[in-house]
């Protein structure tokens, strides 16, 4: 169920589906499948459209959520799955109280992922900008489309003609 959770948070970050739309219920191929299986595909997809993961947060909800004693190897197995550290993965659990839930498991999973840019891709502004005034055109390009802020379409003086 955690991973099946995790599976579709990576998929819905991207908006690339969910885990039915890759591996249907309906398909014996996937009856008692390994879940990592998925995980490993949402993970590969992830990759593929130019993402990697920043965080995994997961709250399992059960009607006796005493995961203390394994939440550290779950959060390790989690991390090692996803080739992330430890402190990149939260895993916690709460009780359905007051939902009537009580004979249902439910986990809620929320990724947090970036597009990947190596270093090398990303150039220096001064790289690209030749002189303080392009510098000055580009603010003011950002402003005018971004912020709304109007252009300014003052006088330009040369100061070389004032007597």
């Amino acid at each position: 169920m955690l991973l099946h959770a995790v599976t579709d948070a990576l998929l819905g970050a991207i908006a690339a589906g969910d885990i039915g739309s890759f591996f249907p219920p309906g398909d014996p191929r996937w009856k008692n499948a390994d879940s990592a299986i998925f995980l490993n595909l949402a993970l590969e997809t992830l990759q593929r459209a130019g993402y990697r993961i920043v965080n995994i947060d997961t709250t399992l909800i059960l009607a006796a959520p005493k995961i203390a004693p394994v939440s550290g190897e779950m959060r390790a197995r989690v991390a090692d799955l996803l080739g992330l550290g430890v402190d990149q993965v939260s895993i916690k659990a709460k009780t359905p109280e007051g939902l009537k839930l009580d004979r249902v498991a439910q986990c809620h999973a929320i990724a947090l992922v970036e597009r990947a840019i190596e270093p090398d891709e990303l150039k220096s502004m001064s790289a690209v900008i030749e002189s303080q005034r392009q510098l000055e055109d580009v603010v003011e390009d950002l402003l005018s489309s971004v912020h709304g802020v109007p252009k300014k379409r003052g006088l330009i003086y040369d100061t070389e003609d004032i007597t």
